[in-house]
């Protein structure tokens, strides 16, 4: 296999502008660019999540398996052709069945929980915000009528967040911790 990336400065940035994968240059404050950046910063924040992990083989595989995923709607929105899809419904139903599983394991939540309970759950928490503003950058390429995305994407990201949280609680209950419950003003 040839080397993918021979020479790490090109240059062709230095004026603000950036190429996509079909060769189009264009402006590094688009939004394509800004999607591209914050799916970028989620799958280093879930690689930081990893990089804690330990020894919980099952949550370290569907992550891993996660940002390969976040790398392949990376080539979608790169590629910037609707005929260039990647991910399907398989992707969006396998973190519906690793939720439902997840979940299963969690005690039914009474109250709204804050990010925390330990530094692996807080970094969970971070990924599943960090994710959350990727898919409204997303959002905002769907709703724009000259853009094409694959809208299959969105619903993953969405589903995503929805993972990293009940994951944020999984973490927390593994290792034996205690999630921070949120307290009303007039309980605190």
């Amino acid at each position: 296999m040839p080397n993918r990336l021979s020479k790490i400065y090109t240059r062709t940035g230095d004026k603000g502008t950036t190429a996509l994968a079909n060769g189009n240059r264009v402006e590094k404050t688009a939004q394509r660019i800004e999607t591209l950046g914050t799916l970028d910063e989620l799958n280093c924040s879930i690689g930081l999540v990893i990089a804690h992990l330990n020894i919980d083989k099952d949550l370290l595989s569907l992550l891993t398996t996660i940002q390969h995923q976040l790398f392949d709607i990376g080539g979608e929105i790169a590629v910037a052709d609707e005929s260039y899809t990647v991910i399907d419904q398989t992707e969006v139903d396998y973190l519906e069945v690793s939720i439902d599983t997840m979940n299963a394991e969690l005690p039914p939540l009474k109250e709204f929980i804050l990010p925390g309970g330990s530094v692996l759950a807080s970094h969970t928490h971070l990924a599943r915000s960090i994710c959350r503003r990727a898919e409204r950058h997303f959002t905002a390429l769907l709703t724009d009528k000259s853009e094409t995305v694959n809208p299959l994407s969105v619903i993953y990201l969405n589903r995503l967040s929805d993972l990293l949280f009940v994951a944020s609680r999984i973490v927390v209950l593994r290792q034996g911790g205690e999630e921070v419950l949120w307290k009303p003003k007039d309980k605190r």
